[in-house]
């Protein structure tokens, strides 16, 4: 049939151009990552990792990249932390509670963060804590924990809870039988909600533009002060070391756990 061929046709044709119109500015950013002037320029006049070697040898930017990275992996395991516990401990509730606390939990997200970063830093400052690592942390948290409650809390709702009670039966204690039965029958949920806090983190600017110092700053708050000068290649660069950082975390949580089992626990 030549309709059904040009149907398919055309939306194998339409799903090719969604997937050019999303990969378009990573290449983008590849290639002038590698440019051998000191103009951002699309295509490239000549290829060089100069500004690769520039970039390690840049203390601010080192020192960004540290924190970057050590506040993502902060957030990570706080925000997985608490949307693990929150999703066992409002597991039972059912009805309109359940719903009712399914959207109170997203309201951060609903929040912009500009309202958020002023007051953090305003009630951070009065305790004299401002500025620093975990705090960042804190904010960070405020964004990923709902979205790992609500990943974790979808995978537990297929979880048999039936598995865990015979555990309880044999005479395990709860930790234990959480700990030895229901975490490796639900790890795929919980690294799909550890690996959404871990972007998160990654890439948020608004409110860390606002509760970072000198020496806290991260990637994308140095990105952000030195496009306001130039446009400057080392952004491209660090761009490019950051979807390189979140594709290893997700190959490492694919071999660890299965990408397959990751789709499907968290749908």
């Amino acid at each position: 049939m030549l309709s059904d061929r040009t149907a398919t046709a055309t939306f194998r044709l339409a799903y090719v151009a969604v997937f050019v119109f999303l990969l378009a500015p990573v290449v983008v950013v590849i290639a002038t990552s590698v440019s051998a002037t000191s103009t951002v320029s699309f295509p490239p006049d000549g290829l060089s990792f100069h500004w690769y070697v520039a970039l390690f040898t840049s203390e601010q930017w080192t020192r960004a990249i540290r924190n970057s990275l050590v506040v993502a992996a902060g957030t990570t395991v706080f925000a997985t932390a608490l949307g693990v516990l929150g999703a066992v401990g409002t597991r039972r509730i059912d009805g309109r509670i359940s719903d009712l606390i399914a959207g109170l939990s997203v309201v951060p997200l609903l929040v912009p963060g500009v309202v958020l970063g002023v007051t953090l830093l305003v009630f951070f400052s009065e305790l004299g804590r401002q500025q620093e690592l975990w705090t960042i942390v804190a904010a960070h948290s405020l964004w990923a924990t709902p979205l790992t409650y609500s990943v974790v809390r979808a995978t537990l709702a297929r979880y048999d809870w039936q598995l865990r009670d015979a555990a309880l039966d044999l005479g395990a204690t709860r930790v234990r039988a959480f700990r030895e039965v229901v975490v490796p029958n639900v790890r795929a949920g919980i690294a799909a909600a550890a690996l959404i806090a871990f972007v998160v983190s990654l890439q948020e600017f608004v409110m860390t533009l606002f509760l970072s110092g000198r020496g806290t700053r991260t990637v994308p708050v140095v990105a952000w002060n030195s496009l306001r000068n130039s446009l400057d290649p080392l952004v491209s660069v660090t761009s490019t070391l950051l979807v390189v950082a979140v594709l290893v975390v997700l190959v490492a949580v694919g071999a660890a756990v299965g990408l397959d089992r990751v789709a499907r626990d968290t749908q």
